[in-house]
């Protein structure tokens, strides 16, 4: 899919993605804390669908969906699904801003993979802004890294499926729009979740389906506007943009959770930031061949 390539069309819909993110990192931990992890996914999947389908109506109907790349959007999927779970898991082991800190080791993998598989430029400045957003994100978790525990772990693991993922969303948007790699992972993932969900069913309070909903529609909006930005903008420069996740989930954790905001926190919030405003710097041009 051809799109003129603008930095600022991409923060926009990565405005957009931080948005649903933060808000699905919050209702995540809520309901996880009553429903099964892959109850969660199955019926986030289930209604994702259900919401998705007026937007398939207005752009033509199931037939804009038809796809040649079923075997990349299976792979892309089920490491995305995989690396959900961990996340989902992850946030009741450990705190909220931890968790989508130690997710941030994600851009390592996705610039490497992006880099070598996708052909992009690895500039001076992309550089940079990884580097220093990566700091940030170590500044940030530093007070309480003391020892490495199991849910540090399994985030870390979470991190790395999330980088490949990404990596092969960029692959896709060169041929797929948006709203088809939305819909192709709702439906790998409701089939790959149906029996394990099936398995450990239990019916959860009543109040937990309310959480479960807003985990379903920020999630879904959520990929889509992951989609839309990686088609105005390289990965290696979309994805430093969300480091911003981080000081901003530290924040909701201190006022939802009264997990600590403190110096570390402000001053790996600033290096991020400064990543992400080298980052928006022009590449230089390409030398011109000598004739």
């Amino acid at each position: 899919m051809s799109t003129t390539p603008s930095k600022t069309m991409a923060a926009l819909w990565m405005a957009g993605w931080l948005s649903l993110t933060l808000v699905m990192a919050v209702a995540g931990r809520e309901a996880v804390r009553e429903m099964n992890v892959f109850q969660v996914m199955e019926v986030r999947s289930l209604l994702g669908l259900c919401m998705l389908y007026p937007m398939i109506r207005r752009t033509g109907g199931f037939g804009t969906l038809k796809t040649t790349r079923m075997p990349q959007h299976i792979a892309r999927n089920l490491i995305h699904y995989i690396s959900q779970l961990g996340w989902f898991l992850a946030l009741t082991l450990i705190p909220i801003g931890q968790v989508v800190a130690i997710e941030f080791t994600m851009p390592i993998w996705t610039a490497i993979l992006a880099a070598s598989f996708l052909s992009e430029r690895m500039t001076s400045w992309k550089i940079a802004a990884i580097v220093l957003g990566l700091v940030g994100v170590i500044v940030i978790v530093r007070p309480a890294t003391g020892e490495i525990n199991q849910g540090q772990l399994i985030a870390l693991g979470a991190a790395i499926g999330f980088g490949v993922s990404m990596a092969l969303v960029k692959s896709l948007t060169r041929t797929e729009s948006a709203l088809a790699i939305l819909f192709w992972m709702l439906v790998v993932q409701s089939v790959a979740g149906f029996l394990p969900a099936l398995y450990v069913w239990a019916w959860p309070p009543t109040y937990v389906w309310g959480w479960v909903a807003v985990i379903s529609v920020c999630g879904t909006f959520a990929h889509y506007c992951l989609a839309s930005a990686m088609r105005y903008a390289d990965a290696t420069i979309v994805v430093p943009m969300d480091f911003l996740r981080v000081p901003l989930t530290a924040t909701a954790g201190w006022l939802l959770y009264s997990e600590r905001l403190d110096g570390w926190t402000v001053l790996g919030a600033a290096l991020i930031l400064c990543g992400n405003l080298l980052n928006l710097k022009p590449a230089p041009p390409v030398p011109a061949r000598a004739q």
